[in-house]
């Protein structure tokens, strides 16, 4: 025979799992609950490491990082010339001195334009000097009128005599003065070694940079390919299509971004410098390259870009006049580039929601300083694309990507769970301005009523909760009754009664209104029976007299086929030449498939939705 405790490792060894001691019962499900808490442990653990890294790695990261991202704007052109039968090599070092070219005339324009600004600075200084003095002589001109008539209004007092004690303080003699204490300038040697090293050091950071980010960035052009498959070696060689759909998508999101950006930035420019010039701002041409490329940092990017604009138009006209004009083509142009010819260009949106777009570009400023706050979108735009296709980083898609949080379903399900039957009835009404009555009710309500039924059975919904959340869909399903009329249906072939009878379930009695609500679009007298005037003592009583088709619905999906077998039974005896036909709407259910189920249980007909429901009822 063998012993309790044989039996008890008999039954660890098949379950894979042991009792906690007896002297011990929360040992079990201390350990079964720390693991989450150690995983997120881990997780913020790993994010404090990666964002320390980003900090102190900023001056080998940001030049690799540029260079990345100057590859993705230049990787469409080097892909153009060699569909041009040119090689790869030839075709990316074309591509670089190109850019390097166009960089180059842009400096050389901007050089030329400050350098003429500074012929007429001084005369641009005594116009602004002059009209601060102007707002300061108004202003204290100003205040001297509140301050009389504030004073013209209080009653006048005598002033007080001084007092007798007060005596004159002796004078200062000339022997308690100070004597000058002479000072010498002596200007020190300048070895040409210093002179070199004032003026090249603040070239020499910016110009190592730049060379290191071409360097980089003609490597990547030159071996994309091959730093691809090692990418897709590296972190996806397990699962080839999602890594693979995770790499595409993402260069083809960042190209289109960049190259999107640069165009729309470009005419930015190019509109700004012609207003400027036509209003008569000097140098219109620096303004506007400086107007486009400021337009790359985030919504800030163009109201700095207007400042000094601004300003120059206050210095160079004696009146305000410029300046307002400045200001209000900036006003007008932004908006229409940012909410007519963004959107016309590639789309409403670049996948970021808008509060990730500030959320980021603070983050990235913090870290990086000003380039992090130029590559904040790209980059949290790389984070939203891996979030997509990697699990574990799906987090990322969630808190900063444009797509709801919540799908449709899990949306009606969360209003009817907070029972709030007005947010639903409004997403119901915003769901069926593209959609029928019957596919919102089908794809959407019916589906969260499953998920609500799964919950109930795990526990977590009593029925009270499940009763009230009912009572929040009938007043959203009669809410919906006068805004979804239809016409009768064409293919009905004869006047029929229905009897809409509901399952034991919670949730069945609001498909049941959904149903009888469909049938009545279509010219189908129907009624709606509860399931408490169908059992086996109430159905006795029940009235099914001229009932052409009875139609059952069964949404539990733990409920045993016994019931709905005896169910059945009892209906048919009932109306024993009314044809019964039995919705059965969880995904998968073997009575939909199972001749012998569906012959052990009696009905007419099964079907999975109510489209099908109403489609077998009026044909």
């Amino acid at each position: 025979m063998s012993s309790p405790d044989n039996i008890a490792g008999y039954k660890d060894v098949v379950t894979g799992s042991r009792e906690a001691p007896a002297d011990n019962p929360g040992a079990a499900q201390i350990r079964s609950a720390s693991a989450p808490e150690l995983k997120t442990l881990a997780g913020v653990a790993v994010g404090t490491l990666v964002i320390a890294a980003l900090y102190f790695g900023q001056e080998v990261l940001i030049p690799i990082t540029l260079a990345v991202m100057l590859s993705f704007v230049l990787s469409p052109v080097v892909n153009l010339l060699q569909r041009l039968r040119l090689w790869r090599a030839p075709a990316v070092i074309l591509t670089v001195i190109a850019a390097l070219g166009v960089l180059g005339l842009f400096g050389a324009l901007i050089g030329s334009q400050a350098a003429s600004l500074t012929v007429n600075a001084p005369q641009y200084a005594r116009t602004i000097e002059a009209k601060v003095q102007g707002v300061q002589g108004f202003a204290v001109a100003r205040l001297a009128s509140i301050t009389k008539e504030l004073g013209g209004s209080r009653p006048t007092t005598r002033p007080r005599a001084a007092p007798a004690t007060l005596a004159t303080p002796p004078a200062v003699t000339a022997s308690d003065q100070r004597r000058p204490i002479p000072v010498e300038v002596v200007q020190g040697s300048t070895s040409p070694f210093a002179i070199a090293r004032t003026v090249l050091e603040p070239i020499l950071g910016p110009l190592e940079t730049t060379v290191i980010v071409l360097i980089v960035a003609i490597f990547v052009l030159m071996q994309k390919e091959d730093l691809r498959d090692r990418f897709i070696r590296v972190f996806g060689s397990s699962d080839l299509h999602r890594t693979t759909r995770a790499i595409d998508d993402a260069g083809q999101r960042l190209s289109k971004y960049f190259l999107s950006q640069l165009a729309v930035n470009t005419c930015f420019g190019v509109v700004i410098g012609l207003g400027l010039w036509l209003i008569g701002i000097p140098s219109p041409a620096m303004w506007g390259v400086m107007a486009g490329l400021l337009r790359f940092v985030p919504y800030i990017g163009p109201f700095l870009a207007a400042v000094a604009p601004a300003a120059l138009g206050a210095a160079v006209d004696p009146g305000w006049g410029m300046a307002l004009e400045v200001v209000a083509l900036f006003v007008i142009i932004e908006p229409l580039t940012g909410y007519v010819v963004e959107p016309l260009l590639y789309g409403h949106s670049t996948g970021l929601s808008p509060v990730s777009v500030i959320v980021s570009a603070i983050f990235w400023t913090w870290l990086w300083g000003p380039i992090g706050l130029i590559m904040s979108t790209p980059l949290t735009l790389c984070l939203v694309v891996m979030g997509r296709h990697v699990k574990s980083l799906e987090f990322f898609d969630v808190l900063l990507g444009d797509r709801p949080a919540l799908t449709p379903i899990e949306s009606f399900y969360q209003r009817i769970l907070a029972r709030n039957p007005d947010e639903a009835l409004a997403q119901a009404e915003m769901l069926l301005a593209d959609r029928s009555l019957t596919e919102y009710y089908d794809g959407v309500v019916l589906e969260g009523l499953k998920l609500a039924v799964e919950d109930e059975a795990r526990g977590t919904i009593d029925r009270a909760g499940a009763a009230q959340m009912t009572k929040s869909m009938m007043s959203v399903i009669e809410d919906l009754q006068p805004t979804s009329g239809a016409a009768p249906s064409d293919t009905m072939a004869k006047a029929q009664t229905v009897a809409c009878v509901a399952g034991h379930g919670p949730f069945d009695d609001a498909v049941t209104a959904m149903l009888t609500q469909l049938l009545g679009q279509q010219g189908v007298q129907a009624k709606r029976i509860p399931n408490t005037a169908v059992s086996r003592d109430a159905v006795q009583t029940l009235d099914l007299n001229g009932i052409d088709v009875i139609a059952i619905s069964y949404l539990e999906v733990t409920g045993s086929p016994a019931q709905l077998r005896y169910l059945v039974r009892r209906l048919r005896a009932r109306a024993p030449n009314a044809r019964i036909v039995v919705g059965l709407w969880p995904q998968g259910e073997a009575s939909l498939s199972d001749a012998g189920i569906q012959q052990a249980l009696g009905a007419d007909r099964y079907v999975s939705s109510l489209h099908d429901a109403v489609q077998d009822i009026v044909t």
